[in-house]
């Protein structure tokens, strides 16, 4: 009979299956996925601008072109949220990432996931925490301009960064190098309400970070821009002696009598009884900070029946437009011409019963195509496959066959003969190793043991 040796090979998988778990748990300690990652996909100034109660956009630059995503959450230990930077993992040096649906007053954390790699604020998650709830500022204040290289190139995808009393603001330029930020969305440094904006002596310190490492950067006061003058990479301006740009002033009032009237006559310049106007024109299909799936957007809306509206849409061309409110007091408009993808504004305006210029300005991103959702798993990890369970085939029986005794002749007295049944074959496994050698013992033991001793001494360095 064989003798089987089945123990030794079960103790020799138990140490090959410990030393794989043991080097799971050390190489998770460590991130494994950071060794031999390249310095150059490291994030560098990495800023928190654009905070709100409800969002926060984080933005970064690579040395080389890297696809990446951030991993947020609540508290350092989860940050199961993920948001991608491109639903088609397309690489920038670049990067900026708008974090929405946010709760006021809530400190969160977060890692950035730059090719692979998971990068914190030296071993703890970055945090920021988001401000109190408040009310939309009505404040309509544009800051634009555009970017170029010294040889004249537009500067496209350039992170360009507004600091307003300590409050950031920031945005990418389109293709084209332009740019589009309102100041109506400053908050004071604490987050806790709206600064006054002064249009000839708020300090607005303008700084730009290119694809390629260039910078540039500028001095200016709000009064002087919209637009800002052109920014060319290298070099520093100042620019708060900048007279007022003529197109961006509101006309002033005339205020001067009808031509024959003298200051005693009866020249009634009083809005006829019952045409009152309101003074609320209202914009229904867009939310500040909105990403619009289109670059041909309609905007609708409602007022007062009979008020003419002037939308203007500040893009790469400023497009300007005319709407009479109807009689149903619902209005919409159509942009005539495709807006590029990237940050835009639009601005209504209107003359209230008063008299008074009043104007409404919403920011919204231009991101063309339908975005599917994107579930996440916890820090970004993808899901391990499901292992497949292979059933041990069932062994074959050899059935014994009956012997049969041999026929003695009648006259011839012959001995009885016994039949010897053939001896039953074993059942061996297919699944079961059919030798009693120690070898797969000995070397499923090595191997277990190598991989902890490995894992161990790597974790170990990564402590040092």
């Amino acid at each position: 009979m064989i003798k089987r040796h089945k123990i030794p090979t079960i103790i020799g998988i138990i140490f090959l299956l410990l030393g794989t778990f043991g080097g799971v748990f050390f190489l998770r300690k460590i991130q494994l996925f950071k060794i031999g990652a390249s310095t150059t996909a490291t994030p560098k100034d990495v800023r928190v601008s654009n905070l709100s109660d409800i969002s926060a956009t984080i933005s970064w630059v690579t040395e080389d072109a890297t696809a990446d995503f951030i991993s947020w959450g609540e508290t350092q230990k989860n940050l199961g949220n993920v948001e991608k930077e491109s639903e088609t993992d397309q690489k920038f040096f670049t990067h900026s990432i708008t974090l929405t649906g946010l709760k006021p007053g809530i400190t969160y954390s977060y890692d950035i996931n730059s090719e692979g790699t998971n990068f914190d604020n030296n071993g703890v998650a970055w945090q920021f925490t988001t401000g109190q709830a408040l009310s939309e500022n009505q404040s309509s204040i544009p800051v634009s301009g555009s970017v170029i290289s010294a040889s004249g190139q537009p500067s496209k995808r350039a992170i360009i960064y507004v600091n307003v009393g300590g409050y950031l603001l920031s945005t990418l330029t389109s293709d084209s190098g332009n740019f589009v930020l309102q100041l109506g969305q400053v908050r004071t440094p604490d987050l806790s309400s709206y600064p006054q904006i002064n249009m000839t002596t708020t300090l607005l310190e303008v700084s730009v970070t290119t694809q390629d490492g260039q910078t540039a950067s500028a001095q200016i006061f709000p009064q002087s821009a919209n637009p800002i003058p052109t920014l060319i990479l290298g070099q520093v301006e100042d620019y708060r002696n900048l007279q007022p740009v003529a197109d961006g002033q509101n006309p002033n009032a005339d205020l001067t009598l009808p031509a024959g009237a003298t200051e005693e006559s009866k020249f009634d310049i009083s809005a006829p009884s019952g045409t009152t106007k309101s003074t609320s024109v209202i914009l229904e299909s867009l939310n500040q900070g909105e990403t619009v799936t289109s670059t041909e957007p309609q905007f609708f809306g409602k007022g007062p029946a009979g008020e003419t509206i002037t939308i203007t849409i500040h893009s790469d061309q400023q497009i300007s437009g005319k709407v009479q409110i109807p009689k149903s007091g619902s209005w919409s408009y159509s942009v005539p011409t495709t807006l590029s993808e990237g940050p835009h504004s639009i601005t209504i305006s209107w003359v209230d019963a008063t008299g008074i210029l009043r104007t409404l300005t919403r920011d919204f991103v231009v991101q063309a195509g339908e975005m599917p959702a994107f579930v996440a798993t916890p820090s970004g990890s993808t899901p391990s496959p499901t292992p497949t369970v292979r059933p041990t085939p069932t062994p074959k029986l050899t059935p014994t066959p009956t012997p049969t005794p041999s026929r003695s002749p009648t006259l011839s007295p012959v001995p009885t003969v016994t039949a010897k049944p053939e001896p039953t074959p074993s059942i061996v496994p297919e699944s079961l190793p059919a030798t009693g050698s120690l070898t797969p013992t000995l070397l499923l033991s090595i191997m277990g043991l190598v991989i902890m001793a490995f894992s161990f001494a790597v974790w170990k360095m990564s402590e040092n």
